[in-house]
């Protein structure tokens, strides 16, 4: 039993404890950034495999069958792959937005100082790749718009790579990535955005503007019911999707519309709280049925009521998204989109295509060089120091890791060409780049802790060369008991 359990015991009969239990896990089970990033590698595998066999026909059919409805003259419809790519993903993108906001209120980004070291690292990891990439395909107009698909990092998985880790690294460690991993999303958001929409239709732009204006109005008259936010938001959507922009970014500008502040003064809601409770308890009989306690169970709906409203729309949001899109819409779209069919003919122009180069050494060589020269860069000119107990080796691991691009570099790739064959290439490229990119970085990192705890332990000395230590030192077994 865990300690939040234990904690949550007594508040519940015993013919429902083990149901809260079972619901502690649940709620457990999808807060994890690991089991996300486990059931999103899961359905990748899934992907691939049906992509290769004979299902693949009838899997690819299904992801094209058009739904939609119609209203009079009024008609639409999409295919199931594009309600999960442009429907979906915004709510994904939602998310993200939603977790920006949150680093740059509270977290990391509030102090630029302190933000400076990983929002320079996440500048070299964008800048680099796309060199790599425009080196191999600057003279090919079929993949030179390609170059944005090396960029981007897939925070879900790196997260869930650095929660394997545990408490080998250090903290500090986890906050550069993570820090990195959202200002690289801030990044590939502006570059979806500006480069890869279409022809933007000005009256829908408008249309745009004016929603966010009215979002912006209800955000600065304090309305903090989630509800209309989500009507809206849904009305944005629509306006995005018809404007040219890609519709995904519908969700970054309702996320950054939502408050985040309480509408619950807090130290007037504890004194109030604190007084309620003291009443109650004086009135509460244990020898009746809970049912009569009348003033009991007002005071309750009174403190659940109060106490709802007194947690920032933003993060109810955060949370009530989290396990629908980590668990279901991220699963989806590698179910979707990470399908690549290997057998058949055209091999030998997959190899011979650039966008396979250009992606799979801008992600597993452009990320890490970016990501460690720009943040040596700003060590050096003293405008940022690494943080307490992270060494250059750390970084370099943590570079290593920004090469995961998987979700995002599959979603820019969708977009970024015309051709179905070079997309097909392009995910290649990603999944080989993420897979080796997770694998290296977790084992350097795995090192790198196993190393420092042997100098803690005094097995070998702080300037030895990693890889040198040959087992010598260990304390041998006592004798002669």
């Amino acid at each position: 039993m865990t300690p939040q359990e234990k904690d949550h015991e007594p508040l519940f009969i015993d013919e429902v404890r083990k149901h809260q239990q079972r619901y502690e896990k649940l709620i457990h089970f999808t807060s994890s950034s690991t089991k996300a990033a486990a059931v999103m590698l899961l359905a990748a595998i899934a992907a691939l495999v049906i992509a290769n066999t004979d299902l693949h026909y009838g899997f690819s059919e299904f992801w094209s069958m058009e739904i939609g409805f119609s209203f009079g003259q009024f008609e639409r419809q999409m295919s199931l792959s594009h309600i999960i790519n442009d429907i979906l993903m915004a709510v994904f993108f939602l998310l993200v937005g939603l977790e920006i906001k949150y680093e740059m209120t509270v977290g990391e980004l509030t102090n630029i100082r302190q933000a400076l070291l990983p929002i320079a690292a996440a500048v070299g990891g964008v800048l680099f790749p796309i060199l790599i990439y425009s080196a191999f395909n600057a003279g090919n107009p079929l993949t030179a718009h390609g170059w944005g698909v090396p960029t981007a990092t897939d925070i879900a998985f790196v997260l869930g790579i650095m929660s394997l880790l545990g408490s080998r690294v250090p903290t500090g460690l986890k906050v550069f990535v993570t820090t990195l991993a959202v200002a690289d999303d801030i990044f590939a958001i502006l570059i979806i955005a500006i480069f890869y929409g279409h022809s933007p239709s000005i009256i829908w732009l408008a249309a745009v503007a004016i929603v966010t204006v009215i979002l912006i109005l209800m955000n600065r008259n304090h309305v903090y019911s989630l509800a209309p936010y989500m009507v809206l938001g849904v009305v944005l959507w629509y306006c995005v999707f018809m404007s040219g922009v890609h519709s995904t970014i519908a969700g970054v500008i309702l996320a950054f519309t939502i408050p985040s502040g309480s509408r619950v003064n807090f130290s007037s809601f504890i004194n109030w709280t604190d007084r309620k409770v003291r009443a109650t308890s004086e009135m509460f009989d244990s020898s009746a049925p809970v049912l009569g306690q009348r003033v009991c169970l007002d005071t309750a709906t009174s403190l659940s009521n109060i106490a709802r409203q007194a947690v920032p729309p933003a993060r109810r949001l955060e949370h009530s998204l989290y396990p629908w899109v980590y668990f279901l819409i991220l699963p989806l779209f590698a179910l979707t989109n990470a399908g690549v069919r290997l057998v058949g003919g055209g091999m030998g122009e997959f190899w011979l295509d650039p966008a396979l180069p250009g992606i799979l050494l801008g992600l597993l060589i452009g990320k890490p060089v970016g990501i460690v020269f720009f943040s040596f860069l700003v060590t050096k000119l003293k405008v940022a120091s690494l943080p307490e107990n992270v060494n250059w080796m750390h970084i370099v691991g943590g570079g290593v890791l920004g090469g995961v691009g998987f979700t995002m570099a599959i979603f820019v790739a969708n977009l970024a060409f015309d051709s179905q064959e070079i997309v097909t290439t392009a995910k290649m490229a990603i999944l080989v780049a993420s897979a080796l990119a997770g694998i290296i970085g977790f084992i350097f990192l795995w090192l790198q802790a196993r190393r420092a705890k042997m100098i803690a332990m005094g097995l070998i000395d702080k300037d030895e060369p990693s890889g040198s230590f040959d087992g010598t030192k260990l304390p041998q077994p006592e004798t002669g008991r």
